[in-house]
């Protein structure tokens, strides 16, 4: 019977991406938006977490020297961001259908000349990000913007039908992916033989896998992988961003960052703290493009609405 079910929800999600898809490309920003809008409208858990999580930052973006200015309250980040996510589900069903060559097109990348240096190194590369405006679009179009494979690393589906249909859209476009569970030994393969990895690394981990670090005014647990790897292999970490301009997209390459040298859990903390501050600067210069509905500060000692108390 679950099996049935599995497949039904799988026919139904690829149903939903082809009569998406088949939209009119013109209307994407319209049709998305008001995806966006019903998003924000039916998804109350997810929204009350994403107006908690931008209130408590909000005092720290205000002070920050890449602040917007552009919102005033968190009801109002919240329901912009919600529509860019709606925008991003319209896009990246045009992309799973082949109809995305327009969208990766009109990309304009920032900082191209940074890769050089890192793939001249020939020890492999880690792309590191976050979840911010379109990551999906981003991971797809390094193939056609760069010429590189990209090894993703993602979440395996608890629907083994529907993650073999999202699983062959995104290797249509060259990427590969590796699941996240045990992924360590393919991602020492992979930068071994020169390859190139995705690693979005901005959600929360257990204790044992992160290190606390400070981000936006609050204590989080933070993946420490980046920089254990990095320190093992020599890989180049390259800060990689995308967001929403208008009617396009701007991804912007950052320089390879530096690690502090020091192998110790303090060094590696340090590490961590300093890559956070990519993502930092991003999510005040652009607030309404990162991924506010995911609970980033549980399990940090934090008593907010992330730790379950909604």
């Amino acid at each position: 019977m679950k099996r049935i079910i599995w497949a039904i929800q799988a026919a139904l999600f690829y149903l939903f991406t082809w009569l998406v898809a088949g939209l009119p490309r013109s209307q994407t920003i319209r049709i998305g938006t008001a995806i966006g809008t019903f998003l924000f409208n039916v998804l109350h858990s997810r929204r009350t977490i994403a107006i908690d999580n931008i209130r408590q930052a909000l005092p720290f973006m205000k002070r920050h020297p890449l602040w917007t200015g552009a919102f005033e309250t968190a009801e109002e980040i919240t329901l912009a961001t919600f529509r860019n996510l709606g925008i991003s589900i319209v896009e990246v069903c045009r992309l799973y259908h082949g109809k995305g060559s327009k969208v990766i097109d009109s990309i304009e990348v920032r900082g191209g000349d940074n890769l050089r240096p890192a793939r001249e190194k020939k020890k492999g590369l880690i792309f590191i990000g976050g979840h911010c405006g379109n990551w999906e679009l981003m991971s797809l179009s390094f193939k056609k913007l760069f010429n590189e494979n990209v090894w993703a690393i993602v979440r395996h589906q608890k629907n083994p039908y529907l993650n073999a249909v999202v699983e062959k859209m995104r290797m249509s476009y060259g990427n590969k992916v590796i699941y996240n569970k045990a992924a360590l030994k393919k991602i020492l393969s992979v930068i071994k033989n020169d390859g190139v990895i995705g690693m979005l690394a901005d959600q929360a981990v257990f204790e044992n896998n992160g290190v606390l670090i400070e981000f936006l005014g609050r204590k989080a647990l933070a993946n420490k992988a980046p920089a254990v790897i990095a320190h093992k292999t020599g890989v180049p970490l390259v800060p990689v961003f995308i967001h929403r301009e208008g009617n396009r997209h701007v991804l912007t390459i950052h320089p390879e960052h530096i690690l502090c040298g020091d192998r110790t859990e303090d060094g590696i903390g340090r590490d961590i703290q300093a890559l956070a501050h990519y993502l930092e600067d991003f999510v005040c210069a652009h607030p309404a493009d990162w991924y506010w509905v995911h609970r980033r500060w549980k399990r940090a000692g934090q008593s907010t609405l992330d730790n379950g108390t909604m």
